[in-house]
């Protein structure tokens, strides 16, 4: 067996929705921060993304993150985000997947009923809180980074569907909250072409009129998210489909996003502090939303949300490359 390449890999999924936690294979990263590390990731090894997260080794909604050492001495391991988009600053139900491969993976000390693990993202410190019970990972609450309401009932016109109501915030990324009865879609699975098209087209009007940027993380400068909010949603449970650049949808109810619609619930008086917020997914997943604290992000009035969900070890991987394999960076059909 040849292999010029081997990546070693926890496969997970949350609720659905795959993360691929990268183990070995890699290296360091370059970089002094977390952030610093995506970055050059980013502009130097983007190819190690497209061969894990692509074709044939993945598929067009996959989803990872790569493990690191810390570059804080607060944290117990750093993490590196990927998935078919890109790198992201932060991601909720791949930072409950990374928790519960490094916990039963045994690469955290252990101790029932709750684990806790300090991770260092590029989006900051976030903390993983696993319950445990006979050495296996029950459930995860991740305390997220601060999360802020950027923009309130704000409009953009979109090519092919006219002016379109939307709220911008941000939870770990910018999403963009539109209610589906606004651009005259079903929460129906079989309508999902219409609505990824839908939220394609809503993505680029804004990164082409108003692109958000965030005041503190560098790079984080774009929407490439939209929640569609399904009809009678509100501040205890929420439904939604997860419309998601270049062109999917999160299959789990999304950490960041849950983040990013508690904190636009919060900035209109909705949602209160210390108040469970259910927020399920396009099939039918749940996570549960609190949001704990007030805090600040720059200017903006913020607040710190925790996300509670479940992931589940689905395999152990090594991943090879042939030297005569013609897709050595896989490829995107």
């Amino acid at each position: 067996m040849r292999a010029s390449k081997i990546i070693q890999a926890i496969d997970t999924h949350t609720e659905g929705m795959p993360t691929r936690v990268v183990t070995g294979g890699v290296g360091t990263i370059p970089g002094a921060t977390a952030n610093e590390r995506r970055l050059h990731f980013m502009e130097h090894l983007d190819h190690l993304r497209h061969f894990l997260m692509d074709e044939p080794r993945g598929h067009p909604a996959m989803s990872g993150a790569i493990l690191q050492p810390s570059t804080r001495p607060d944290a117990d391991w750093g993490v590196v985000y990927i998935e078919v988009s890109g790198c992201l600053p932060m991601c909720g139900h791949g930072t409950i997947g990374v928790a519960t491969a490094l916990v039963e993976a045994g690469m955290v000390p252990v101790t029932e009923p709750v684990t806790t693990i300090r991770l260092d993202t590029p989006a900051g410190l976030v903390v993983a809180r696993v319950a445990v019970s006979d050495g296996h990972a029950d459930a995860v609450t991740i305390e997220n980074v601060p999360s802020f309401c950027e923009r309130l009932d704000a409009t953009v016109d979109v090519p092919g569907y006219g002016v379109v109501p939307y709220s911008l915030a941000f939870g770990g990324n910018y999403y963009a909250m539109v209610d589906l009865d606004a651009v005259g879609l079903p929460f129906d699975r079989a309508r999902s072409d219409d609505i990824l098209a839908c939220g394609l087209a809503i993505m680029e009007a804004i990164n082409g009129t108003a692109p958000p940027k965030h005041p503190e993380i560098s790079g984080v400068d774009h929407c490439h998210h939209v929640e569609f909010i399904a009809p009678g949603s509100n501040a205890v449970h929420s439904r939604h489909a997860m419309a998601i650049h270049p062109g999917w949808f999160d299959r789990s109810p999304c950490g960041t996003g849950t983040s990013a619609r508690m904190a636009e619930l919060w900035a209109r008086g909705e949602l209160a502090l210390d108040t469970d917020f259910d927020n399920e997914s396009f099939i039918g997943g749940h996570f549960t939303g609190r949001l704990i604290g007030e805090t600040a992000v720059g200017d903006r009035k913020a607040v710190i949300p925790t996300i509670t969900g479940r992931a589940w070890v689905s395999g152990l991987n090594q991943y090879l490359l042939d030297p005569s394999d013609p897709f050595p960076t896989g490829f995107i059909f």
